[in-house]
Protein backbone atom coordinates (compact mmCIF):
# COMPACT_ATOMS: atom_id res chain seq x y z
CA UNK A 1 0.00 0.00 0.00
CA UNK A 2 1.00 3.36 -0.75
CA UNK A 3 0.46 6.74 0.11
CA UNK A 4 -1.71 8.84 -2.75
CA UNK A 5 0.61 11.22 -5.66
CA UNK A 6 2.11 13.90 -3.64
CA UNK A 7 4.21 16.34 -4.73
CA UNK A 8 8.22 15.44 -4.39
CA UNK A 9 8.28 18.15 -1.76
CA UNK A 10 5.71 17.30 -0.03
CA UNK A 11 6.99 13.42 -0.48
CA UNK A 12 9.70 14.68 1.40
CA UNK A 13 8.08 16.49 3.99
CA UNK A 14 5.97 13.21 5.20
CA UNK A 15 9.24 11.42 5.47
CA UNK A 16 10.85 14.12 7.49
CA UNK A 17 7.49 14.06 9.83
CA UNK A 18 6.73 10.64 9.57
CA UNK A 19 9.93 8.67 10.62
CA UNK A 20 10.97 10.49 14.22
CA UNK A 21 7.19 10.03 15.34
CA UNK A 22 7.12 6.33 14.43
CA UNK A 23 10.42 6.17 16.75
CA UNK A 24 9.31 8.44 19.73
CA UNK A 25 6.13 6.10 19.51
CA UNK A 26 8.21 2.94 19.71
CA UNK A 27 10.79 4.81 22.62
CA UNK A 28 7.22 5.46 24.50
CA UNK A 29 6.10 2.12 23.99
CA UNK A 30 9.41 0.71 25.38
CA UNK A 31 9.38 2.70 28.11
CA UNK A 32 5.52 1.92 29.95
CA UNK A 33 6.81 -1.52 28.85
CA UNK A 34 9.77 -1.53 30.75
CA UNK A 35 8.18 0.66 33.87
CA UNK A 36 5.04 -0.69 34.29
CA UNK A 37 5.69 -4.80 33.04
CA UNK A 38 9.37 -4.70 33.23
CA UNK A 39 10.14 -6.09 29.99
CA UNK A 40 13.61 -6.09 29.67
CA UNK A 41 14.59 -3.92 26.36
CA UNK A 42 18.04 -3.07 24.99
CA UNK A 43 19.96 -1.59 22.26
CA UNK A 44 17.91 -3.77 19.72
CA UNK A 45 14.88 -2.37 20.53
CA UNK A 46 16.39 1.13 20.07
CA UNK A 47 17.38 -0.13 16.35
CA UNK A 48 14.07 -1.77 15.78
CA UNK A 49 12.90 1.96 16.23
CA UNK A 50 15.04 3.33 14.14
CA UNK A 51 14.43 0.61 11.31
CA UNK A 52 10.33 1.11 11.37
CA UNK A 53 10.74 4.75 11.34
CA UNK A 54 13.01 4.43 8.08
CA UNK A 55 10.91 1.40 6.96
CA UNK A 56 7.24 2.49 7.36
CA UNK A 57 7.54 5.98 5.43
CA UNK A 58 9.28 4.51 2.26
CA UNK A 59 7.11 1.87 1.79
CA UNK A 60 3.98 3.86 1.79
CA UNK A 61 5.77 5.93 0.24
CA UNK A 62 7.16 3.82 -2.47
CA UNK A 63 10.17 4.81 -2.39
CA UNK A 64 12.83 2.31 -3.73
CA UNK A 65 16.16 3.79 -2.21
CA UNK A 66 19.52 2.35 -3.15
CA UNK A 67 18.82 1.58 -7.05
CA UNK A 68 21.90 1.73 -8.54
CA UNK A 69 21.89 4.71 -11.45
CA UNK A 70 21.87 3.13 -15.21
CA UNK A 71 20.31 -0.36 -13.95
CA UNK A 72 17.06 -1.19 -14.24
CA UNK A 73 15.27 -3.44 -11.43
CA UNK A 74 15.55 -6.89 -13.21
CA UNK A 75 19.50 -6.19 -12.44
CA UNK A 76 19.07 -4.56 -9.39
CA UNK A 77 16.02 -5.85 -7.13
CA UNK A 78 17.36 -5.16 -3.93
CA UNK A 79 17.08 -1.76 -2.25
CA UNK A 80 17.22 -0.44 0.97
CA UNK A 81 13.61 -0.82 2.01
CA UNK A 82 14.28 -4.85 1.30
CA UNK A 83 17.16 -4.07 3.58
CA UNK A 84 14.93 -2.63 6.12
CA UNK A 85 12.25 -5.06 5.89
CA UNK A 86 14.67 -7.68 6.64
CA UNK A 87 15.51 -5.59 9.93
CA UNK A 88 12.33 -5.19 11.44
CA UNK A 89 11.60 -8.79 10.86
CA UNK A 90 14.48 -9.74 12.71
CA UNK A 91 14.41 -7.55 15.46
CA UNK A 92 10.97 -7.88 15.51
CA UNK A 93 12.15 -11.33 16.62
CA UNK A 94 13.95 -9.89 19.31
CA UNK A 95 11.28 -7.45 20.64
CA UNK A 96 8.83 -10.80 20.30
CA UNK A 97 11.31 -12.89 23.04
CA UNK A 98 11.66 -10.16 24.81
CA UNK A 99 7.50 -10.01 26.17
CA UNK A 100 7.74 -13.91 25.88
CA UNK A 101 10.63 -14.20 28.62
CA UNK A 102 8.10 -11.55 30.59
CA UNK A 103 4.58 -12.77 30.14
CA UNK A 104 5.29 -16.70 29.14
CA UNK A 105 7.96 -17.57 31.07
CA UNK A 106 8.38 -15.54 34.06
CA UNK A 107 4.64 -14.40 34.57
CA UNK A 108 2.42 -17.32 33.60
CA UNK A 109 4.91 -20.36 34.56
CA UNK A 110 6.91 -18.39 37.20
CA UNK A 111 4.56 -16.61 39.11
CA UNK A 112 1.38 -17.85 38.41
CA UNK A 113 2.04 -21.58 38.34
CA UNK A 114 5.40 -21.98 40.33
CA UNK A 115 7.02 -23.51 37.61
CA UNK A 116 10.86 -22.53 36.46
CA UNK A 117 11.45 -23.46 32.93
CA UNK A 118 14.92 -24.61 32.26
CA UNK A 119 17.12 -22.19 30.46
CA UNK A 120 18.07 -25.04 27.87
CA UNK A 121 14.60 -24.77 26.39
CA UNK A 122 13.75 -21.63 26.54
CA UNK A 123 17.23 -21.08 24.02
CA UNK A 124 15.92 -23.71 22.09
CA UNK A 125 13.08 -21.96 21.19
CA UNK A 126 14.58 -18.83 20.45
CA UNK A 127 16.57 -20.44 18.13
CA UNK A 128 13.69 -21.95 16.45
CA UNK A 129 12.14 -18.46 16.09
CA UNK A 130 15.54 -16.88 14.51
CA UNK A 131 15.66 -19.97 11.67
CA UNK A 132 11.88 -19.12 11.08
CA UNK A 133 12.52 -15.71 10.60
CA UNK A 134 15.71 -15.88 8.80
CA UNK A 135 14.25 -18.49 6.34
CA UNK A 136 10.97 -15.75 6.14
CA UNK A 137 13.55 -13.06 5.09
CA UNK A 138 15.77 -15.33 2.44
CA UNK A 139 12.69 -16.65 0.94
CA UNK A 140 10.13 -13.84 0.85
CA UNK A 141 12.71 -10.83 0.88
CA UNK A 142 15.21 -11.70 -0.78
CA UNK A 143 13.07 -14.50 -3.25
CA UNK A 144 16.54 -16.65 -2.78
CA UNK A 145 15.15 -20.97 -1.91
CA UNK A 146 17.25 -22.02 0.74
CA UNK A 147 18.08 -25.38 -0.33
CA UNK A 148 20.05 -23.24 -3.42
CA UNK A 149 22.16 -21.63 -0.38
CA UNK A 150 22.42 -25.08 1.63
CA UNK A 151 23.34 -27.30 -0.80
CA UNK A 152 25.13 -25.01 -3.00
CA UNK A 153 28.54 -27.05 -2.52
CA UNK A 154 28.48 -30.64 -1.50
CA UNK A 155 31.99 -29.96 -0.30
CA UNK A 156 30.76 -26.94 1.98
CA UNK A 157 28.12 -29.24 3.25
CA UNK A 158 30.43 -32.38 4.27
CA UNK A 159 32.72 -29.47 5.91
CA UNK A 160 30.32 -28.19 8.33
CA UNK A 161 28.26 -31.54 8.95
CA UNK A 162 31.83 -33.05 10.05
CA UNK A 163 32.90 -29.66 12.16
CA UNK A 164 29.05 -29.67 14.04
CA UNK A 165 28.92 -33.08 14.82
CA UNK A 166 30.44 -32.43 18.20
CA UNK A 167 27.93 -29.57 18.51
CA UNK A 168 24.82 -31.13 17.13
CA UNK A 169 25.39 -34.20 19.57
CA UNK A 170 25.99 -32.32 22.32
CA UNK A 171 22.75 -30.43 21.51
CA UNK A 172 20.35 -33.53 20.72
CA UNK A 173 21.69 -35.29 24.47
CA UNK A 174 20.86 -31.51 26.03
CA UNK A 175 17.27 -32.28 24.40
CA UNK A 176 17.41 -35.75 26.00
CA UNK A 177 18.14 -34.51 29.06
CA UNK A 178 15.69 -32.19 29.40
CA UNK A 179 12.93 -34.65 28.19
CA UNK A 180 14.25 -37.46 30.42
CA UNK A 181 15.39 -34.91 33.51
CA UNK A 182 17.84 -37.43 35.07
CA UNK A 183 18.94 -34.15 37.27
CA UNK A 184 17.90 -30.57 38.14
CA UNK A 185 19.78 -27.69 38.95
CA UNK A 186 20.95 -28.29 42.55
CA UNK A 187 21.19 -32.11 42.55
CA UNK A 188 24.28 -33.84 43.11
CA UNK A 189 25.98 -36.18 41.16
CA UNK A 190 28.64 -37.93 41.19
CA UNK A 191 31.20 -37.76 38.02
CA UNK A 192 34.19 -39.35 38.55
CA UNK A 193 36.20 -38.81 40.34
CA UNK A 194 34.08 -35.77 41.68
CA UNK A 195 30.88 -35.67 43.42
CA UNK A 196 29.13 -31.95 42.38
CA UNK A 197 26.51 -30.10 42.54
CA UNK A 198 24.40 -29.34 39.29
CA UNK A 199 24.50 -25.64 38.43
CA UNK A 200 22.65 -25.03 35.05
CA UNK A 201 21.94 -27.14 31.71
CA UNK A 202 22.46 -25.73 28.66
CA UNK A 203 22.19 -25.85 24.88
CA UNK A 204 25.84 -27.67 24.86
CA UNK A 205 27.00 -28.36 28.40
CA UNK A 206 26.17 -29.09 31.88
CA UNK A 207 27.68 -26.88 34.62
CA UNK A 208 28.54 -28.44 37.92
CA UNK A 209 30.56 -27.38 41.04
CA UNK A 210 32.26 -29.37 43.46
CA UNK A 211 32.76 -29.47 47.06
CA UNK A 212 35.75 -27.23 46.71
CA UNK A 213 33.78 -24.70 44.72
CA UNK A 214 35.61 -25.61 41.47
CA UNK A 215 33.52 -25.28 38.07
CA UNK A 216 33.49 -28.25 35.38
CA UNK A 217 31.96 -28.05 32.19
CA UNK A 218 30.79 -31.30 31.40
CA UNK A 219 29.54 -32.16 26.91
CA UNK A 220 26.09 -33.37 27.09
CA UNK A 221 26.74 -36.22 25.25
CA UNK A 222 29.61 -37.46 27.49
CA UNK A 223 27.03 -37.31 30.46
CA UNK A 224 24.54 -38.99 28.48
CA UNK A 225 26.80 -42.05 27.65
CA UNK A 226 27.95 -42.49 31.07
CA UNK A 227 25.66 -43.33 34.78
CA UNK A 228 24.16 -40.77 35.88
CA UNK A 229 24.39 -41.27 39.57
CA UNK A 230 22.19 -38.76 41.39
CA UNK A 231 22.60 -38.54 44.86
CA UNK A 232 19.91 -35.70 45.26
CA UNK A 233 17.17 -38.11 43.79
CA UNK A 234 13.91 -38.87 44.74
CA UNK A 235 15.24 -36.55 48.04
CA UNK A 236 17.89 -35.74 49.82
CA UNK A 237 18.46 -38.64 52.35
CA UNK A 238 20.82 -40.78 50.99
CA UNK A 239 23.25 -43.10 52.02
CA UNK A 240 27.39 -43.10 51.63
CA UNK A 241 29.57 -45.91 53.24
CA UNK A 242 33.35 -45.91 54.59
CA UNK A 243 35.60 -48.67 55.11
CA UNK A 244 38.37 -48.88 57.61
CA UNK A 245 40.74 -51.76 58.29
CA UNK A 246 40.79 -53.39 61.96
CA UNK A 247 42.78 -55.59 63.39
CA UNK A 248 42.08 -59.61 62.55
CA UNK A 249 41.97 -60.37 66.07
CA UNK A 250 39.37 -58.05 67.63
CA UNK A 251 35.99 -59.54 67.94
CA UNK A 252 34.03 -58.86 64.96
CA UNK A 253 30.68 -58.01 67.29
CA UNK A 254 32.32 -55.93 69.63
CA UNK A 255 34.16 -53.75 66.64
CA UNK A 256 30.68 -53.24 64.93
CA UNK A 257 29.41 -52.21 68.43
CA UNK A 258 32.31 -49.71 69.00
CA UNK A 259 31.92 -48.65 65.15
CA UNK A 260 28.37 -48.24 65.20
CA UNK A 261 28.36 -46.19 68.59
CA UNK A 262 31.09 -43.78 66.86
CA UNK A 263 29.08 -43.08 63.71
CA UNK A 264 25.94 -42.20 65.65
CA UNK A 265 28.32 -39.35 67.33
CA UNK A 266 29.58 -38.06 64.63
CA UNK A 267 28.74 -34.58 63.84
CA UNK A 268 26.44 -34.50 60.74
CA UNK A 269 25.67 -38.30 60.79
CA UNK A 270 21.92 -38.67 60.71
CA UNK A 271 20.15 -40.86 63.46
CA UNK A 272 17.60 -41.64 61.47
CA UNK A 273 17.86 -43.92 59.69
CA UNK A 274 20.48 -45.43 62.11
CA UNK A 275 24.50 -46.19 60.92
CA UNK A 276 25.13 -49.88 59.82
CA UNK A 277 28.10 -51.57 59.80
CA UNK A 278 29.05 -54.77 58.20
CA UNK A 279 32.12 -57.00 57.96
CA UNK A 280 33.05 -57.17 54.33
CA UNK A 281 36.55 -58.66 53.87
CA UNK A 282 39.13 -60.81 55.14
CA UNK A 283 42.21 -58.75 53.88
CA UNK A 284 45.67 -59.27 53.97
CA UNK A 285 46.83 -57.63 57.13
CA UNK A 286 43.49 -56.73 58.50
CA UNK A 287 39.61 -57.71 58.32
CA UNK A 288 37.60 -54.74 56.48
CA UNK A 289 34.39 -53.17 57.73
CA UNK A 290 31.84 -50.85 55.98
CA UNK A 291 29.79 -48.22 58.10
CA UNK A 292 27.03 -47.11 56.03
CA UNK A 293 25.52 -43.68 57.08
CA UNK A 294 23.24 -41.65 55.91
CA UNK A 295 23.46 -37.43 55.67
CA UNK A 296 20.90 -34.99 53.91
CA UNK A 297 23.46 -32.02 52.96
CA UNK A 298 25.90 -33.87 50.42
CA UNK A 299 27.59 -29.93 50.24
CA UNK A 300 29.04 -30.71 53.81
CA UNK A 301 30.37 -34.31 52.45
CA UNK A 302 33.82 -34.03 53.24
CA UNK A 303 33.07 -32.19 56.84
CA UNK A 304 30.78 -34.93 57.55
CA UNK A 305 33.26 -37.85 56.32
CA UNK A 306 36.19 -36.40 58.29
CA UNK A 307 34.12 -36.16 61.46
CA UNK A 308 33.38 -39.80 61.20
CA UNK A 309 36.79 -41.16 60.35
CA UNK A 310 37.94 -38.49 63.83
CA UNK A 311 35.18 -40.02 65.82
CA UNK A 312 36.22 -44.10 64.70
CA UNK A 313 39.98 -43.14 65.84
CA UNK A 314 39.00 -42.44 69.40
CA UNK A 315 36.49 -45.06 69.87
CA UNK A 316 39.01 -47.59 68.97
CA UNK A 317 41.65 -46.10 70.83
CA UNK A 318 39.26 -46.30 73.95
CA UNK A 319 38.22 -49.67 73.03
CA UNK A 320 41.52 -50.78 72.83
CA UNK A 321 41.01 -52.16 69.22
CA UNK A 322 44.00 -51.45 66.71
CA UNK A 323 44.07 -50.17 63.05
CA UNK A 324 46.91 -52.53 61.88
CA UNK A 325 49.89 -51.56 59.51
CA UNK A 326 50.27 -53.09 56.21
CA UNK A 327 52.11 -56.78 56.89
CA UNK A 328 55.04 -55.54 54.77
CA UNK A 329 55.60 -52.80 57.60
CA UNK A 330 57.75 -53.53 60.61
CA UNK A 331 55.67 -52.62 63.67
CA UNK A 332 58.06 -52.09 67.37
CA UNK A 333 55.36 -51.44 70.12
CA UNK A 334 56.66 -50.61 73.64
CA UNK A 335 53.80 -51.69 76.00
CA UNK A 336 52.81 -49.64 78.64
CA UNK A 337 53.78 -50.46 82.11
CA UNK A 338 50.58 -52.05 83.56
CA UNK A 339 50.19 -49.08 86.45
CA UNK A 340 49.31 -45.57 84.52
CA UNK A 341 51.73 -43.07 86.29
CA UNK A 342 50.45 -39.89 87.49
CA UNK A 343 52.57 -36.54 86.58
CA UNK A 344 53.30 -35.61 90.28
CA UNK A 345 51.14 -32.02 89.51
CA UNK A 346 48.44 -33.96 88.22
CA UNK A 347 48.19 -36.38 91.54
CA UNK A 348 48.56 -33.08 93.47
CA UNK A 349 45.70 -31.87 92.08
CA UNK A 350 43.23 -34.83 92.29
CA UNK A 351 44.45 -36.08 95.30
CA UNK A 352 42.77 -32.63 97.19
CA UNK A 353 39.55 -33.52 95.49
CA UNK A 354 36.71 -34.41 97.72
CA UNK A 355 36.26 -37.85 96.26
CA UNK A 356 39.95 -38.89 97.06
CA UNK A 357 40.59 -37.01 100.52
CA UNK A 358 39.13 -39.68 102.10
CA UNK A 359 41.44 -42.38 100.75
CA UNK A 360 44.74 -43.21 102.32
CA UNK A 361 48.01 -42.94 100.09
CA UNK A 362 48.20 -46.50 98.92
CA UNK A 363 44.27 -46.84 98.31
CA UNK A 364 44.75 -43.64 95.92
CA UNK A 365 47.66 -45.12 94.68
CA UNK A 366 45.87 -48.47 93.78
CA UNK A 367 42.40 -47.42 92.58
CA UNK A 368 44.46 -44.50 90.44
CA UNK A 369 47.09 -47.24 88.71
CA UNK A 370 44.15 -49.79 88.30
CA UNK A 371 42.22 -47.31 85.78
CA UNK A 372 42.94 -46.85 82.47
CA UNK A 373 43.13 -43.63 80.00
CA UNK A 374 40.78 -42.81 77.62
CA UNK A 375 41.11 -40.03 74.55
CA UNK A 376 38.13 -38.10 73.33
CA UNK A 377 38.09 -35.75 70.13
CA UNK A 378 36.32 -32.26 70.60
CA UNK A 379 33.08 -32.58 70.36
CA UNK A 380 32.08 -35.80 71.28
CA UNK A 381 30.31 -37.20 74.53
CA UNK A 382 32.03 -38.83 76.81
CA UNK A 383 28.97 -39.75 78.99
CA UNK A 384 25.43 -39.04 77.89
CA UNK A 385 22.50 -38.65 80.30
CA UNK A 386 20.15 -41.22 81.14
CA UNK A 387 22.85 -44.19 79.79
CA UNK A 388 23.88 -46.61 81.91
CA UNK A 389 27.10 -46.69 83.76
CA UNK A 390 29.30 -48.16 86.48
CA UNK A 391 32.56 -45.98 86.31
CA UNK A 392 33.71 -42.29 87.03
CA UNK A 393 35.82 -40.44 85.26
CA UNK A 394 38.93 -37.44 85.88
CA UNK A 395 39.54 -34.93 83.77
CA UNK A 396 43.14 -35.30 83.33
CA UNK A 397 43.83 -32.09 80.20
CA UNK A 398 41.48 -30.39 77.64
CA UNK A 399 38.19 -28.95 78.63
CA UNK A 400 34.68 -30.37 78.53
CA UNK A 401 31.24 -29.12 79.20
CA UNK A 402 28.58 -30.40 81.25
CA UNK A 403 24.49 -30.40 80.11
CA UNK A 404 21.51 -31.15 81.65
CA UNK A 405 17.83 -31.69 79.95
CA UNK A 406 15.02 -31.09 81.96
CA UNK A 407 12.19 -34.14 82.01
CA UNK A 408 9.93 -33.49 79.35
CA UNK A 409 11.22 -30.72 78.07
CA UNK A 410 11.74 -31.03 74.56
CA UNK A 411 14.40 -27.75 74.33
CA UNK A 412 17.92 -28.08 74.23
CA UNK A 413 19.88 -29.25 77.32
CA UNK A 414 21.18 -26.18 79.50
CA UNK A 415 24.99 -25.48 79.82
CA UNK A 416 25.60 -26.05 83.71
CA UNK A 417 29.22 -25.85 83.95
CA UNK A 418 32.67 -26.66 82.41
CA UNK A 419 35.04 -29.00 83.81
CA UNK A 420 38.80 -28.26 83.82
CA UNK A 421 42.16 -30.76 84.65
CA UNK A 422 41.52 -32.70 88.10
CA UNK A 423 37.92 -31.87 87.66
CA UNK A 424 35.54 -35.47 87.88
CA UNK A 425 32.24 -36.93 87.37
CA UNK A 426 30.25 -39.63 86.66
CA UNK A 427 30.90 -40.71 90.83
CA UNK A 428 26.95 -41.26 91.40
CA UNK A 429 27.08 -44.15 88.32
CA UNK A 430 30.59 -45.50 90.02
CA UNK A 431 28.97 -46.03 93.62
CA UNK A 432 25.37 -46.89 92.82
CA UNK A 433 24.94 -47.66 89.52
CA UNK A 434 22.36 -45.24 88.90
CA UNK A 435 22.28 -43.95 85.24
CA UNK A 436 23.91 -41.25 83.70
CA UNK A 437 22.26 -37.50 85.44
CA UNK A 438 23.84 -34.79 82.75
CA UNK A 439 25.97 -35.42 79.15
CA UNK A 440 29.93 -34.14 79.48
CA UNK A 441 30.84 -33.31 76.10
CA UNK A 442 34.24 -32.30 75.38
CA UNK A 443 35.32 -29.13 73.97
CA UNK A 444 38.16 -29.94 73.39
CA UNK A 445 40.75 -33.15 72.54
CA UNK A 446 40.63 -34.43 76.41
CA UNK A 447 42.39 -36.95 78.33
CA UNK A 448 40.15 -38.48 80.90
CA UNK A 449 41.31 -41.37 83.44
CA UNK A 450 38.33 -43.47 83.89
CA UNK A 451 38.12 -45.91 87.40
CA UNK A 452 35.82 -48.46 86.85
CA UNK A 453 33.59 -50.33 89.08
CA UNK A 454 36.04 -53.71 89.36
CA UNK A 455 38.84 -50.91 90.52
CA UNK A 456 37.02 -49.93 93.30
CA UNK A 457 35.40 -52.83 94.55
CA UNK A 458 38.71 -54.53 95.66
CA UNK A 459 40.12 -51.93 97.91
CA UNK A 460 36.56 -51.71 99.12
CA UNK A 461 36.43 -55.33 100.19
CA UNK A 462 39.64 -54.86 102.35
CA UNK A 463 38.90 -51.82 103.84
CA UNK A 464 35.52 -51.14 104.89
CA UNK A 465 35.89 -47.97 106.70
CA UNK A 466 36.33 -46.35 102.83
CA UNK A 467 32.57 -47.91 102.12
CA UNK A 468 31.71 -45.60 105.13
CA UNK A 469 33.80 -42.59 104.50
CA UNK A 470 32.47 -42.79 100.92
CA UNK A 471 28.27 -42.44 102.20
CA UNK A 472 29.45 -39.46 104.28
CA UNK A 473 30.70 -37.74 101.22
CA UNK A 474 27.78 -38.67 98.96
CA UNK A 475 25.52 -37.44 101.79
CA UNK A 476 27.28 -34.58 102.16
CA UNK A 477 27.09 -33.30 98.49
CA UNK A 478 23.35 -34.13 98.37
CA UNK A 479 23.18 -31.79 101.62
CA UNK A 480 25.16 -29.54 99.12
CA UNK A 481 22.87 -29.78 96.02
CA UNK A 482 19.95 -29.25 98.10
CA UNK A 483 20.75 -25.93 99.64
CA UNK A 484 20.33 -27.18 103.54
CA UNK A 485 23.86 -25.62 104.48
CA UNK A 486 22.38 -22.26 103.79
CA UNK A 487 19.26 -22.34 105.46
CA UNK A 488 18.31 -21.47 109.27
CA UNK A 489 17.67 -24.89 110.06
CA UNK A 490 19.28 -26.40 113.40
CA UNK A 491 22.55 -27.65 113.62
CA UNK A 492 21.61 -31.17 115.10
CA UNK A 493 18.72 -31.11 112.38
CA UNK A 494 21.45 -30.80 109.63
CA UNK A 495 23.19 -33.48 111.18
CA UNK A 496 20.61 -35.72 111.71
CA UNK A 497 19.64 -35.49 108.03
CA UNK A 498 23.27 -35.81 107.07
CA UNK A 499 23.04 -39.20 108.82
CA UNK A 500 20.47 -40.35 107.35
CA UNK A 501 21.53 -39.78 104.20
CA UNK A 502 24.64 -41.63 104.47
CA UNK A 503 22.79 -44.64 105.75
CA UNK A 504 20.81 -44.46 102.78
CA UNK A 505 24.34 -44.53 100.57
CA UNK A 506 25.79 -47.09 102.73
CA UNK A 507 23.04 -49.42 101.98
CA UNK A 508 23.20 -48.54 98.59
CA UNK A 509 27.01 -49.22 97.89
CA UNK A 510 26.92 -52.22 100.37
CA UNK A 511 24.73 -53.66 97.95
CA UNK A 512 25.90 -52.46 94.49
CA UNK A 513 29.31 -53.75 95.21
CA UNK A 514 28.27 -57.03 96.92
CA UNK A 515 29.46 -56.60 100.50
Amino acid sequence: MTLPILSPARQVAAFVVAAPVIYLVMVALGRFLKRRARVQLGVMYQLLGVALGLYIPLRLLGWDVGQIPGKNMADNPYTLRHDLAAACILLGVVFLLSLLKRYLWEFYFGEKRGMEIPKFLREIMSAVFFCVALLIVVSHIYNIHPSGVLLSSTVVVGIVGWAMQDLLGNVISGVALQLGKPFKAGDWLVIEPHHAEVIEVNWRSTRLRTNDDTYLDVPNSSIVRSTIVNLSYPSHLHAMRMRVGIDSGAPPNKVKQVLHKAALGAQGVLAQPPPKVFMVDFADSANTYEIKYWLENHAAFNEINDALRTAVWYALQRAGIAIPFPMRTVQIERKRPATYQLPAETRTLIRQKPFFECMTDPQFGQIVGAAGVCLFGKGERVVEQGADGSSMFVLLTGEAAVYVRQEGNGSDPTRVATLQPGDYFGEMSLLTGEKRSATVTANSDCEVLEIAKTNLAQVLQENSELLKSLSEMLAQRRLDNEGLLASTAEHHAMAGKKEEYARGFLQKLAWFFEL
